[in-house]
Formats: C-alpha cells, structure tokens, sequence
C-alpha cells in the first residue's frame, strides 16, 4: 500500500472526486445539448467570465475527446459511472431513466410554470430520458385527439419548420 500525503495546496481526495463528478456532469449536459444543466452547474462552480470561458473550452475538448475514445453509449456509461460516484450531495443531477420526470415536466408545462420547467431540464443533464419520456407521453396522448387534431397538429409542425428550411434550387 502507497500512503500519499497532502500538500498545502492540493485539495482533499474526496473534493478531487466531487470535482470529477462535476466535471462529468458537465460533460454529460455538454454531450446532449443541455444548455440549461450546463449553464446551472456551471454557475455553481464559477463566477468569472474569463474562467467561465476557459472551462467551456475545456469541456468542449474533453467532450471532443470522449467522443472520439468510446462508442456512444460506452461514453455516456463512463459519464454517468463519473457522477454517480460523487459524495453525496455533491452532484444532484438526474443521470439515469428512473431519476427523469417527464410527468413533472409535463405537469410544469400544463401550469406554464416556467420556472419548473426550467428547473427540470436544469436538473437532468443527460436529456435522452426526459425527452423520451415526454415523447412517450406525447405518444400515450394521440389516441385521445379527437379525430383529425393529430393530423392538423402535424400539417401546422410542417408549416412552421418548412419556413425555416432552405428553398431547394431547380437546375434544368
């Protein structure tokens, strides 16, 4: 057994292994696209612009590196195996199915409470659950549309992306 001893200025083992967990929770949010999670954990761990910056950058490399040393879903285990093991209380966000509601979100969303939405997806830093969820949700409420909604439903999502899309060219 190698005993080690603290410097001065090295953080405690156990602080080194919450920041681990941190780092990978934001990694996680980073990896999915959640801006909201990011930005939250962010916001706990800095104040400055400048090492807010830099942290970013940081984090967009070791996404960049993650992505490019494991599969998709090894990747996304590897992470979720980093915030799971944070001190408790140390990391609080949702990593894993059983943690993200999508009857919470969509309950927030009812209400227009914006604030508990916000909190949610803030909270769920791997989002492929929740929005899952609420897929399945969506899903679950189709067949009590009356009839033809579904289909007007779908007719004004197409409208409303098909103006953002490019107009194709014709070349004869």
């Amino acid at each position: 057994m190698v005993a080690t001893r603290e410097l001065a200025d090295e953080l405690p083992m156990e602080e080194v292994e919450a920041a681990k967990a941190r780092a990978a929770t934001l990694l996680l949010a980073f990896r999915h696209g959640n801006q909201l999670a990011f930005d939250t954990e962010l916001d706990l761990l800095l104040a400055e612009d400048a090492e807010r910056e830099t942290t970013t950058l940081l984090v967009w490399i070791a996404a960049e590196a993650v992505r490019k040393a494991y599969a998709p879903d090894v990747a996304d285990r590897v992470l979720r195996g980093l915030a799971r093991r944070a001190p408790y209380g140390a990391c609080e966000v949702a990593v894993d199915e059983e943690a993200a509601s999508a009857a919470l979100l969509l309950e927030a969303v009812a209400d227009g409470d914006v604030t508990a939405v916000r909190a949610l997806v803030a909270g769920t830093a791997d989002t492929t659950y929740l929005l899952g969820g609420l897929v399945q949700a969506v899903a679950m409420m189709l067949p009590l549309l009356p009839d033809g909604e579904a289909e007007e439903i779908a007719a004004e999502l197409r409208r409303r992306h098909a103006a953002r899309l490019p107009t194709p060219r014709v070349t004869t």
